[in-house]
C-alpha cells in the first residue's frame, strides 16, 4: 500500500478538494498515515495557539545593528575610475539609450503610477527577512537530502556524508545569529524552529564523515521524530509572506503590519 506523503498530508489537513475522498478512504484503513496526521494537525494547532508576539520599541534598527556586520563592504570607487575611456563610452551610450527611452515614454506613453517608496526601517527590515528566508530554504535543502538518502546496498559499506556535513556547519552560525535576533524580538515561533534547526544542524555536522547505514538511519529518524522539516516549511512560508507584505507596490496597513514582521 503506498503511504500518502507530507505535502498530500498537509493538502487534507488544508481541506484541498483534490484527491480528499481518495485520502480519506486511504486514512480510514491506514493507521500509519492516521498517526502521521494527527501528528501534522497537532504542529498546525501548535502554531496557530502561541501568541502575536511584539516586537517592541525600534527593534528594526536593534536587528539592523546585528546584520549590518556581516553584509558585504561596498567597494570605494575612485574619480580616475569614472573617468577611464572604456567607462566614458559606456556612459555615452547610456545616455543616448535613457534619452530615447525619455522620448519614447513621454511621446507614446501614460504616466506610470507611482509606487510608495519604502521607509529605511521598512527596507531593512525586509532585507533580514530575505535573508532569514534563504536560510530556511538551504536548511530545508539539507533535511530533504537527508530524509530522501539511501545507504549502500553493499553489507558492511560506509556512506560518506562530508560533503552534506560541511554544508549543514556553513549553516550554524547564522542560524545562531537569527535564532537570537527572533528571541530578542519575541518570535517564539520562529525562535523555537530555529532552536530545533541549530541543534539537527550540530548533530549532523559533529557526526563520523563515514557512517554506518544503521549511524544514518539513527540520524534521520531524529529529525524526523520532532517533524522539523514540515515546521521548516510552514515557517519559510510565513517568512515570505511576510518579505511579500513590504515588498514595494503591495498593500500595507502602516498601523497593524509594523510590529507583525519580525526575525
Amino acid at each position: 500500500m503506498k503511504h500518502l506523503n507530507e505535502e498530500e498530508l498537509v493538502a487534507y489537513c488544508g481541506g484541498d478538494a483534490d484527491g480528499r475522498e481518495a485520502a480519506a478512504a486511504h486514512l480510514h484503513n491506514c493507521a500509519a498515515c492516521r498517526e502521521e496526521l494527527e501528528r501534522i494537525e497537532s504542529v498546525l494547532a501548535l502554531l496557530k495557539s502561541l501568541p502575536e508576539p511584539d516586537a517592541g520599541p525600534a527593534f528594526e534598527q536593534r536587528m539592523w545593528r546585528q546584520i549590518a556586520p556581516r553584509l558585504p563592504k561596498r567597494r570605494e570607487w575612485t574619480w580616475r575610475e569614472w573617468f577611464a575611456p572604456r567607462r566614458l563610452v559606456a556612459a555615452g551610450a547610456l545616455a543616448a539609450v535613457i534619452f530615447a527611452a525619455f522620448l519614447t515614454g513621454r511621446l507614446g506613453r501614460p504616466k506610470p503610477t507611482e509606487v510608495p517608496a519604502l521607509s529605511a526601517e521598512q527596507v531593512r527590515e525586509r532585507v533580514l527577512l530575505v535573508a532569514v528566508g534563504n536560510h530556511l530554504d538551504r536548511s530545508e535543502i539539507i533535511l530533504v537530502e537527508l530524509s530522501n538518502a539511501q545507504p549502500p546496498a553493499e553489507k558492511g559499506a560506509l556512506m560518506n556524508i562530508s560533503a552534506e556535513q560541511k554544508r549543514a556547519a556553513d549553516l550554524i552560525e547564522e542560524n545562531r545569529l537569527y535564532r537570537q535576533t527572533a528571541q530578542q524580538q519575541g518570535d517564539a515561533v520562529l525562535a523555537s524552529v530555529l532552536d530545533e534547526l541549530e541543534r539537527a544542524l550540530l548533530d549532523f555536522a559533529h557526526s563520523p564523515d563515514q557512517v554506518t547505514p544503521a549511524q544514518f538511519e539513527a540520524l534521520r529518524q531524529r529529525v524526523e521524530a520532532h517533524g522539523l522539516l514540515f515546521k521548516v516549511r510552514i515557517v519559510g512560508q510565513d517568512v515570505r509572506e511576510k518579505e511579500q507584505e513590504l515588498s514595494p507596490g503591495s498593500k500595507q496597513d502602516s498601523g497593524g503590519k509594523k510590529g507583525r514582521n519580525k526575525a
